[in-house]
């Protein structure tokens, strides 16, 4: 383990990172982090870690939320449009069904659902997260988009001690711990 603080910069930073190696350890210490009452600011990591938002105490995605929202969105304009279509502006009886035929609409309507929740649930989340076409990536630890694991801890008062955090990480393998000015996001 190496103490990065040379390369970074001063003491009175607001912000420190522990660098891991494997998911296990980096599950572990978040784990272990936040059970001694110490607010994680972020995790990050290459892949999803199976465990890592339960460790981090995170509450359930609302973007189920808004996929519903924009599914139902999407069956209401299947229906209301096969129906306006089919009954009111382009009424053409074919074989004798009527004009509210709701078997031949299901298709339509199920694509429709697909369709509007998966795009839609697709830009909120891009929204959410602050992803947008030509935004600067701005990288915690360059291994961390390949193999590496990192939990950042906010500094927010004076009780904050960096030689427990880091007896705490030692036990989880920490290969680097670094202090940092401001927050990466």
């Amino acid at each position: 383990m190496k103490l990065a603080q040379d390369r970074i910069g001063p003491m009175n930073s607001q912000y420190v990172v522990g660098i891991f190696e494997t998911e296990e350890d980096i599950v572990g210490a978040t784990e272990e982090t936040r059970g001694t009452g110490y607010g994680i600011y972020d995790t990050y990591a290459p892949y999803a870690v199976h465990g890592l938002p339960e460790a981090m105490g995170l509450k359930p995605s609302k973007l189920t939320w808004a996929c519903l929202v924009f599914a139902l969105a999407g069956f209401s304009v299947a229906v209301l449009g096969q129906f306006w279509i089919n009954g009111i502006d382009w009424a053409v009886n074919v074989g004798g069904r009527p004009f509210n035929s709701l078997p031949a609409y299901l298709p339509v309507m199920f694509e429709c659902i697909v369709l509007a929740g998966g795009v839609g649930v697709t830009i909120t989340m891009l929204a959410r997260n602050g992803l947008y076409p030509g935004k600067r990536e701005r990288l915690i630890h360059p291994d961390v988009t390949n193999h590496r694991f990192a939990l950042a801890l906010e500094r927010r008062d004076a009780s904050f001690d960096l030689n427990e955090i880091t007896a705490i990480w030692s036990r989880y393998h920490v290969a680097e711990i670094m202090e940092l000015p401001e927050a990466v996001s």
